[in-house]
C-alpha cells in the first residue's frame, strides 16, 4: 500500500465530527507519498507542523482463497492512530515506533473499491517515546504499509532462540478459528533441517513451544552471517495452510571470565570478541528516519563493513526491520536502543514507554545481528523537574535522577531480562557515571587531545573492578560485567563542539589508547555519518568519502586497519618532537581478540621513512617474529630508532603479516624531527639555501587576511598576493650564483562566514541534540576533513614584476597528512586549522632571470591567486617541516 494517499491536516480537530472517514468527504487538498514522514521532503508534504493529518486511498483486492481473513498491517504510524475501512473504525494504535496491524476481514469487500482511512496525531507530547527526532522528525506513517491475506487458522508469531550446540528452541503464536487438530512442520536450508510436531488446537489463541537440533551447525558471526532460510507451515485441516517464510541465525551471545582476569568479555559463540562499533542516527536527508529504497538500508551495512566495524549502535529509534534483515544478511551486530520521552518520568511517561519497548523487543526478537537492547540513554527522561515533584533543588540528586526513578529503571533491566534472557541488556548509557544495574559497565566520553583521552582512559580503567562505586549511582556498585565504551569521540570534546573538522588523527591514536586496555571489550565512535548538526561521521550525510589520508603514512592503510582483531598497539604520542640523530625507543603492545592465527608466527615488519621534498626515503627497517597465541594485550620488544640528521617528518610504519604475507594489519607514528639550525637543515639540496619565514612578508592586499597555527601559517583571500623581499648571499659568501630553485607548501584557502563576516557563534546546548542550526561556517574550530569535495586555485609566482610560473592547487586539505598543523597545536580543546596541509610546490628560475639576479643579489617575490585564497605553511604548519625555501648553486 505504499505510494500515492490522499492527504489533509485537520487543524481544528474537526475530521472525526465531520466524518473524513467517509466515502461523501472531500476534504483532501494534498497528496503524499507513503511511507514517508509528512515532514520527510520525499513525503511530498514537507512539513514540520505537528498534529493531525488524515491519510485516504482507495483499493481493490481479493486474497486468492475465499476464506481467508483479510489483515491491514502498518509498520510504524507516529504517534497514534485510528483508521476507518469503509466508514467502520477497525481499530486504534498509539506508539511511534511499533508495527501493528487490524483484522479488517468483517468490512473489506473483495469485488469492490475499499475506501481506507487513517488519522494520525503527532502533537510531541512530552510522555510520548520520541526518540532523537530533532533531525528529522517522523510524523504520521512513516513506515511501510501493506495488505495480508492469511487463512483462518494462523501463525501469528514465531520466536527462536539459538545454542551453539544446534538447539533450536521455538515459541510459536497460533490463533485457531475452532478446536481441532493440525500439524506444525519447519523446513530450512533446503530442506537440511527439518522438524515436525502434531498440534491439538484450542479455539483463540495457541502458545506452542517446540525444539529441535541442527546437526554441524553453522554459526552466525560478522565474519560468517550463516543464516537458516526456509518456511514454517501450518497445516489445520478446514482451517486452511498457512506458510510463513522466515530465517534464523545460529549464535549464542553472553559474557565470560577468560583465563586469570576477575572481570569479564562479550563474548559471541563462546568466544571473546572486540567490538568495534559506530553510532548510527539512522538518519537519511531525504526520508528521515525512513531510507527512499531497500538497496539505500543494504548499502548502509555495507558502508559499515568496509571500515573494519563489526557493530553498529542504533541510537535512540528501533531500526527499520527491513535494515535490520541487511544486518542479519551481510553480518553486523547491533546494539539497539528504545526510544526515550523527554518530560518527566511519571506515570504517563512510563506506561508509554514500557508499551513502546515491549512491541520493539517482541517484533525484533528473532534478528541475530541484535546482541543489546539498550533501555535509556544518558538519563535522558530520567531527570525530574524539581517544580514537579514539589521538591527544592537542594532535595534533589544534582542530575534530578531521584531514587524512585533510578528504582524503576532497575525494574525495566530486569523486566527486558526476563522479556528476553538471550541478550546483553543496558539500564542507562551512562554519560553522568549513573549505572543501576547493568550486564555491561559502559560509559561516555568525548575528549580531545592525546594526553588528556590517556589519562582518561587509565582513570576509568583503575576504576573499574567488582564492587566499586565508580560509574554507578544510589550506593550501587560495579560487579564483573564488561567494560565498554558506548559512545567516544572528540566532536564535543572541543570548546563550541568541533564544526566540520578532520577526525582521522585523533582516531587513530584513540584506537591505539583503547587496544592499550585489557579490561576494554569495545567501542562506539560517533559517528556513521555527519548529521544535520554533527560532523564527526566517517562518512558525510551524503553518503561520500572523508579523506584519511592514511595511505599516505602506510601504503594501503585504511581505517579498517584500526578495527582488526589482531592489533599491534603503538604505546606513544600521535607525533613526538625529537633532535636530529637521536635515539628513541618506542614501546609496543600486542592485542588478540581472535584466535585466527593462534599457534602461528607473524611477521612485524617496521620501516622508519621521511619525504624529503617529494622523495621518499627510508632512513631504517627491520622486522621481528612473533609468536602468536593468546586473547588479551600483552607488551613486546620496543623498537630502538635512530632518526634522521636532519629537519623532516618521520614516519614509523608497521606491517603485521602471516609467513605467507597475507596482511592483518597496518599503524604508523610520527616524528617531527629538529636540526636545531634557525634556518632548518634538509640535505638533498644541491648548493646553498635561503629560508623565508611564511610569516615574514612584507605586504600584501588580500581583502582578508590573517596566520594561524601559531602564526606558522598564512592565509589570504579570496584575490590578492604575498610580497617577500629575498636577499641573496653576496659575491663574497657566492661569487656565482647559476642556477636558482625556489620551494614553499601551499593550498587554495576556503573562506568561512567567520573569516568574512566575523559575528557571534552560537554554542551548542540540548537544542544542538534535536536538529538546531549549528553555525558550522563560523565555529570557530571548523576546517572542513578532505572529503570529495574540492576547492582549488592557482598561485603565480612573480619575481621582480615577471610571472614565471603557475601551480595548481587541487584543494584546500585537511587530515592526518597536516601532522606539524596537529603536532603545533596550542591548546587540545580548541583547534586553529587543525591537520590542514598543502602541496609542495617547486619553481625552477629561468635562467636569464637568473643571471640578473645573480648581479643584484635581491629580489622581490609576489605570490598571487587571482580566485580561491592561498594558504603558505610554514615550518610547524602542514607537512613538510620548512618555510619558503630559496636554492642557489
Amino acid at each position: 500500500m505504499n505510494g500515492a494517499w490522499q492527504f489533509q491536516f485537520d487543524r481544528e480537530n474537526a475530521g472525526k465530527t465531520e466524518q473524513w472517514y467517509g466515502w461523501a468527504a472531500d476534504p483532501y487538498a494534498s497528496t503524499i507519498t507513503v511511507p514517508f514522514s509528512w515532514a520527510s521532503p520525499l513525503s511530498g508534504i514537507g512539513s514540520q507542523e505537528k498534529g493531525i493529518g488524515w491519510y485516504c486511498r482507495d483499493a481493490s483486492w481479493s486474497p486468492a482463497h475465499a476464506n481467508d481473513r483479510v489483515f491491514l498491517r502498518f509498520g510504524a504510524v507516529d504517534y497514534s492512530c485510528d483508521v476507518w475501512i469503509n466508514e467502520s473504525l477497525v481499530g486504534s494504535h498509539e506508539g511511534g515506533y511499533g508495527t501493528f496491524e487490524f483484522d479488517v476481514t468483517d468490512v473489506w469487500k473483495r469485488d469492490a473499491a475499499n475506501r481506507i482511512a487513517v488519522r494520525a496525531e503527532d502533537n510531541d507530547r512530552d510522555y510520548q517515546a520520541r526518540g532523537k527526532q530533532g533531525y528529522g522528525e517522523i510524523r504520521g506513517i512513516w513506515q511501510p504499509v501493506w495488505l495480508e491475506a492469511r487463512p483462518s487458522d494462523f501463525i501469528h508469531h514465531a520466536r527462536f532462540a539459538t545454542g551453539i550446540d544446534g538447539t533450536i528452541e521455538v515459541t510459536a503464536t497460533v490463533h485457531a478459528r475452532q478446536a481441532g487438530l493440525a500439524t506444525l512442520s519447519f523446513s530450512f536450508a533446503e530442506g537440511e533441517v527439518r522438524h515436525v510436531i502434531p498440534l491439538q488446537l484450542v479455539e483463540g489463541v495457541n502458545e506452542i513451544v517446540t525444539s529441535f537440533n541442527v546437526d554441524q551447525p553453522r554459526l552466525w558471526s560478522p565474519e560468517e552471517p550463516n543464516l537458516y532460510e526456509g518456511e514454517i507451515v501450518l497445516e489445520a485441516g478446514s482451517g486452511g495452510r498457512d506458510i510463513v517464510s522466515t530465517y534464523f541465525g545460529i549464535r549464542e551471545i553472553g559474557t565470560a571470565l577468560v583465563g586469570e582476569r576477575q572481570y569479564r568479555w562479550i563474548t559471541l559463540n563462546g568466544k571473546p570478541i572486540y567490538l568495534n562499533g559506530t553510532l548510527d542516527q539512522s538518519y537519511h536527508p531525504t526520508g528521515y528516519f525512513t531510507y527512499p529504497t531497500d538497496e539505500e538500508m543494504e548499502n548502509e551495512i555495507y558502508m559499515m563493513k568496509r571500515l573494519g566495524l563489526n557493530f553498529v549502535r542504533i541510537h535512540i529509534k528501533p531500526e527499520e526491520p527491513r535494515k535490520l534483515y541487511w544486518a542479519d544478511k551481510l553480518g553486523i551486530l547491533v546494539m539497539e536502543d528504545m526510544p526515550c520521552f523527554w518530560g518527566n518520568p511519571d506515570e504517563s511517561a512510563r506506561a508509554s514507554y514500557v508499551s513502546e519497548a515491549r512491541e520493539v523487543i517482541e517484533r525484533d526478537y528473532n534478528h541475530p545481528s541484535i546482541f543489546s537492547w539498550v533501555m535509556f540513554n544518558e538519563t535522558w527522561g530520567l531527570k525530574t523537574n524539581s517544580d514537579q515533584v514539589g521538591l527544592s533543588s537542594d532535595q534533589l540528586h544534582p542530575s534530578n535522577y531521584l531514587p524512585e526513578t533510578q528504582n524503576w529503571v532497575r525494574e525495566i533491566y530486569q523486566w527486558a531480562k526476563k522479556l528476553d534472557p538471550t541478550r546483553i541488556i543496558e539500564d542507562n548509557s551512562a554519560t553522568l557515571f549513573d549505572h543501576v544495574e547493568s550486564d555491561i559497565n559502559t560509559w561516555h566520553f568525548y575528549i580531545n587531545g592525546y594526553k588528556e583521552l590517556r589519562e582518561h582512559l587509565q582513570d576509568v580503567v583503575d576504576k573499574t573492578f567488582p564492587g566499586s562505586p565508580f560509574n554507578y549511582i544510589g550506593g550501587n556498585v560495579q560487579t564483573d560485567a564488561p567494560l565498554m565504551n558506548s559512545e567516544c569521540g572528540n566532536v564535543w570534546g572541543i570548546e563550541g563542539g568541533a564544526g566540520d573538522s578532520d577526525l582521522a588523527w585523533h582516531y587513530r591514536y584513540m584506537m591505539n589508547e583503547f587496544r592499550r586496555h585489557d579490561k576494554l571489550c569495545g567501542f562506539v565512535f560517533t559517528e556513521f555519518r555527519d548529521v544535520t548538526n554533527e560532523f564527526n561521521g566517517y562518512y558525510r550525510l551524503d553518503g561520500t568519502d572523508k579523506k584519511f589520508g592514511y595511505e599516505w603514512f602506510v601504503p594501503g592503510m585504511t581505517i579498517a586497519d584500526l578495527h582488526a582483531p589482531d592489533f599491534i598497539v603503538i604505546d606513544a604520542p600521535p607525533c613526538q618532537t625529537v633532535n636530529a640523530g637521536a635515539t628513541v625507543a618506542v614501546p609496543l603492545l600486542r592485542s588478540s581478540y581472535s584466535d585466527r592465527y593462534f599457534g602461528q608466527e607473524l611477521q612485524l615488519n617496521w620501516e622508519l621513512w621521511y619525504d624529503q621534498l617529494g622523495s621518499r626515503v627510508v632512513a631504517d627497517q627491520g622486522k621481528l617474529l612473533l609468536g602468536w597465541n593468546g586473547y588479551g594485550v600483552s607488551p613486546l620488544q620496543s623498537l630502538q630508532l635512530t632518526l634522521p640528521k636532519q629537519d623532516a617528518v618521520a614516519v614509523l610504519a608497521l606491517r603485521l603479516q602471516t609467513a605467507s604475507g597475507e596482511t592483518v594489519m597496518r599503524n604508523f607514528t610520527t616524528f617531527d624531527v629538529r636540526s636545531g639550525s634557525a634556518d632548518g637543515q634538509i640535505y638533498g639540496l644541491e648548493g646553498g639555501v635561503v629560508n623565508v619565514p611564511v610569516p615574514a612578508f612584507t605586504e600584501h592586499d588580500w581583502a582578508y587576511q590573517w596566520n594561524a597555527i601559531q602564526g606558522q601559517k598564512a592565509n589570504g583571500g579570496p584575490t590578492g598576493r604575498f610580497v617577500y623581499n629575498v636577499q641573496l648571499p653576496d659575491h663574497n659568501e657566492q661569487s656565482v650564483i647559476g642556477h636558482m630553485e625556489i620551494l614553499f607548501e601551499a593550498s587554495a584557502k576556503r573562506l568561512l562566514a567567520r573569516n568574512i563576516e566575523g559575528g557571534e557563534y552560537k554554542r551548542p546546548d540540548l537544542s544542538f541534540m534535536l536538529g538546531a542550526d549549528a553555525n558550522t561556517e563560523r565555529n570557530p574550530n571548523t576546517y572542513y576533513m578532505t572529503d570529495a569535495v574540492r576547492h582549488d586555485s592557482t598561485v603565480n609566482v612573480i619575481i621582480d614584476g615577471l610571472k614565471v610560473d603557475s601551480i595548481y592547487l587541487p584543494d584546500d586539505p585537511a587530515d592526518s597528512r597536516g601532522v606539524l598543523s596537529w603536532h603545533y597545536q596550542s591548546e587540545s580543546n580548541k583547534l586553529d586549522e587543525a591537520g590542514s596541509y598543502g602541496y609542495l610546490c617547486r619553481i625552477e628560475v629561468p635562467s636569464a632571470l637568473a643571471a640578473k639576479l645573480n648581479r643584484s643579489r635581491s629580489f622581490t617575490l609576489e605570490l598571487e591567486v587571482k580566485e580561491g585564497g592561498l594558504a603558505l605553511y610554514g615550518r610547524n604548519a602542514g607537512r613538510y617541516p620548512i618555510d619558503i625555501l630559496v636554492t642557489y648553486r
